[in-house]
């Protein structure tokens, strides 16, 4: 059983950064690809970014654009995301999720483990 727990998030400032955290309770972290979703009010959990178990490959989705940055250090178990520039729109409940050994794929059902979410809140 893989447990993650998010932190990171909170109240910012359209513009702004924040490094959301996600760590996990494995003895194999490294052996599990990562990946970070979100999820606004009234919409549906979209995929952020995925990192690779075995070569740290990343990847993002279109909401990314350019502004997310996926990191792991493995040595902490934790996976890491970077967000600059944040816009309202950014706001959102996000939550990491892990697969053992796979490529990390967008769609939720790819996913064994979920975290429950860090909340963060853009304001204008």
């Amino acid at each position: 059983q893989v447990q993650l727990v998010e932190s990171g998030g909170g109240l910012v400032q359209a513009g702004g950064s924040l490094r959301l955290s996600c760590e996990a309770s494995v003895r194999t972290f490294s052996s599990y690809s990562m990946g970070w979703f979100r999820q606004a009010p009234g919409e549906e959990r979209e995929f952020v970014a995925g990192i690779a178990w075995n070569d740290g490959w990343t990847y993002y989705g279109s909401s990314a654009e350019g502004r997310f940055t996926i990191s792991r250090d493995n040595g902490k178990n934790t996976v890491y995301l970077q967000i600059n520039s944040l816009k309202p729109e950014d706001t959102a409940v996000y939550s990491c999720a892990a697969v053992y050994r796979e490529v990390p794929r967008t769609t939720l059902t790819s996913y064994n483990y979920w975290g429950q979410g860090t909340q963060v809140i853009v304001s204008s």
